[in-house]
């Protein structure tokens, strides 16, 4: 028996490894794009629908939160399709590697917007910035395993977090434009970079 769960062991470390060093094609561009869209509603809606963001910050922020979840939902059955078609045996190994990459920032996010939200909700304005920091981090986490040129679609995010504390920190109000275009123009970014790169001739070594 011994031997038998140290052959499957090595079993598992060595799909592992072949799919560390492996890119992950289990992003498709027309859910990138489609989640843009779903940002731009968002921010769209909000703005018709809610008069003052600030004084309705649980509105604000459930409208976002649930922007969030059908994205994810949008991109995890993709994910999931997509990976069967280009990894095939890998596929479970691979999806693994790519909600790892991404797992801290989002466990990071729902922890910041909780604790502001029971301790200091004087301090909710910065949520929308640091969320665009934390989604950066996990841009860059994924670089190994997605085409390189993902770094600007990092960058972008990172740039815009900072923005977002940096126009916030004067009025200390929440903007549906200053959730919500950081994510359309991201999510297109990624969505362009994924189309466009090479998978093969475009990712880390």
């Amino acid at each position: 028996m011994r031997e038998l769960d140290k052959a499957l062991a090595d079993i598992i470390a060595i799909r592992s490894q072949i799919a560390a060093g492996t890119a992950f094609r289990g992003y498709g561009p027309a859910t990138m794009a489609a989640t843009a869209g779903v940002a731009l509603l968002t921010a769209i809606l909000q703005l018709v629908f809610l008069d003052n963001p600030t004084t309705s910050p649980l509105t604000f922020f459930f409208g976002w939160s649930l922007a969030a979840l059908i994205s994810l939902v949008m991109i995890g059955v993709e994910m999931r399709a997509r990976s069967q078609r280009h990894h095939s045996g890998l596929a479970d190994a691979m999806i693994h590697q790519a909600v790892e990459h991404f797992l801290p920032s989002f466990i990071a996010g729902v922890l910041l917007a909780a604790m502001f939200w029971k301790f200091a909700a004087e301090a909710l304005w910065m949520l929308p910035g640091l969320w665009q920091i934390l989604v950066s981090i996990g841009v860059f986490a994924s670089v190994r395993s997605l085409p390189r040129s993902v770094a600007f679609a990092g960058g972008w995010y990172f740039v815009a977090g900072f923005t977002a504390l940096l126009l916030s920190s004067q009025t200390h109000a929440l903007s549906p434009w200053v959730m919500g275009l950081p994510f359309v123009i991201g999510q297109l970014l990624m969505a362009t970079i994924l189309y466009f790169a090479s998978g093969d001739q475009d990712v880390e070594d």
